[in-house]
C-alpha cells in the first residue's frame, strides 16, 4: 500500500480534519508503521458512536499499516466521577470495555491507564514537568474534554490533573498520531504547543465526527452537541439493543424531510453503513419508486435532498444494515446482569 491509499484511509468517514495532513504524509514517508493512540473514558454502555464508529475508524488505521492502541484511562475515569467514582466498578466495566474493542478491533492493543502508570516509574516526575508549562487559566479552557465548563466553581483538584495526565498519556506510548473525537480537540492543541517545549515528540492529532444523537438536535454550532450519549438509552442504539429495539429507536429518530443538515440517519449511513457495505440497498414498492441501491454517500444524500428519497424508506434501511452491523458484537459480548445494574446505578 502506497502513502497516498494509507492517507486516504485515515481520511475516509467519519475523519473530520487532520493536523495537519502534510505532517501524516511526512510521517508515513519515514515511518510505515506509526504508533497510533485514542484514549477512551470508562463511563457506561457502549452505543454505535463509541464502540462502532470509533472502531471502525481505528480498524482503517490497522489497514494503514499504524500500530493501535487503545487505551482505557480509568483513573481518568475515577477523577471525573464516572461509574460513581467507584474503583470496583470501573474495573469490573474496564474488562467489558476491553472485551467489546477486542471483537471490533482485534488487531488493537489494549492498554490500561493504572497499567501504564505502574510500569513507568517516570511517568509522575514528566507530569509535575508537564504541568510547569499550563495556567490554572488554560488549564481550565481544556476542562470541555471531560464534559465540564470552564466556569465551574465545584471543580475539585484532581479534575485540574486530568488535561495533563492524557497529555503525559501520549508522551508515555511514544505516540506518533493522536486521535480522538472531536470533543478532544483542545488537549491535542495543547500538546501540540507544549510538546516541542518540552523536546518531546508531536504527534499527528487525527479527529473524527462524533455520531449526532438520534432526537433533533439543538440549534447551537458546537459541532458536538446533540452526540450520542451513554447515559441518554434514547439518544442512540446501544449494543445491547435487541433487533426489534434497533429498528424501533430508527424508526422513532428525528429525520426532516429533505434537510440533511444535522441528520442523524444519513450521519450513520456515510460513517457506519458505507464504512462497511459497498452499496445501501432501499426496498420500497414500485409506486413509490422502486427498489434503489446507492454505492455511494453522496447521491444518497443528494437523493434525501431532492426528496427522491423519503425519510420513512431511509429509516427503514438504515435500521436494517444497523442490525446486521451490531448484532455480531451483541451476541458476542456478554454483560452480566451485576454488571448491567452497576452501570445503570451510575447514572
Amino acid at each position: 500500500m502506497d502513502i497516498t491509499e494509507k492517507v486516504d484511509l485515515i481520511q475516509r468517514p467519519p475523519t473530520e480534519e487532520i493536523v495537519t495532513n502534510e505532517e501524516l504524509i511526512e510521517l508515513f514517508k519515514t515511518n510505515s508503521s506509526p504508533n497510533h493512540y485514542i484514549g477512551l473514558e470508562i463511563s457506561g454502555f457502549l452505543h454505535l458512536g463509541s464502540l462502532i464508529s470509533t472502531g471502525f475508524k481505528i480498524n482503517d488505521f490497522v489497514r494503514a499499516g499504524v500500530k493501535c492502541k487503545i487505551f482505557l484511562a480509568d483513573w481518568h475515569t475515577l477523577i471525573n466521577d464516572k461509574l460513581g467514582g467507584d474503583w470496583e466498578t470501573i474495573a469490573k466495566v474496564s474488562k467489558y470495555y476491553q472485551d467489546a474493542f477486542k471483537l471490533v478491533c482485534p488487531d488493537a492493543e489494549i492498554i490500561l491507564g493504572s497499567k501504564l502508570y505502574e510500569e513507568k516509574a517516570e511517568y509522575w516526575s514528566e507530569l509535575v514537568k508537564f504541568t510547569k508549562h499550563m495556567s490554572i487559566a488554560r488549564t481550565m479552557r481544556t476542562l470541555t474534554i471531560m464534559g465540564r465548563s470552564e466556569d465551574d466553581k465545584k471543580i475539585d483538584v484532581a479534575k485540574l490533573l486530568y488535561p495533563a495526565m492524557q497529555a503525559v498519556d501520549i508522551h508515555s506510548l511514544d505516540v506518533d498520531i493522536t486521535h480522538a473525537g472531536m470533543d478532544q480537540r483542545k488537549i491535542h492543541m495543547l500538546v501540540r504547543e507544549i510538546f516541542p517545549k518540552m523536546k518531546w515528540k508531536v504527534p499527528v492529532a487525527v479527529h473524527h465526527k462524533l455520531l449526532p444523537g438520534l432526537s433533533k438536535p439543538a440549534d447551537s454550532s458546537d459541532k458536538i452537541i446533540g452526540k450520542m450519549s451513554k447515559s441518554d438509552p434514547n439518544s442512540g442504539i446501544f449494543i445491547h439493543n435487541t433487533d426489534d429495539e434497533i429498528k424501533k429507536k430508527i424508526s422513532k429518530a428525528w429525520c426532516e424531510e429533505a434537510n440533511i443538515e444535522n441528520n442523524p440517519l444519513l450521519e450513520i449511513s456515510k460513517s457506519v453503513i458505507f464504512h462497511e457495505f459497498k452499496e445501501m440497498r432501499v426496498e420500497r414498492p414500485e409506486k413509490f419508486g422502486g427498489n434503489i441501491s446507492y454505492t455511494d454517500y453522496i447521491q444518497l444524500e443528494k437523493d434525501f435532498a431532492e426528496r427522491k428519497l423519503h425519510p420513512g424508506d431511509l429509516k427503514q434501511t438504515v435500521g436494517n444494515y444497523l442490525v446486521k452491523i451490531v448484532s455480531p458484537v451483541r451476541d458476542k459480548l456478554n454483560l452480566s446482569e451485576e454488571l448491567n445494574d452497576a452501570i445503570k446505578k451510575s447514572f
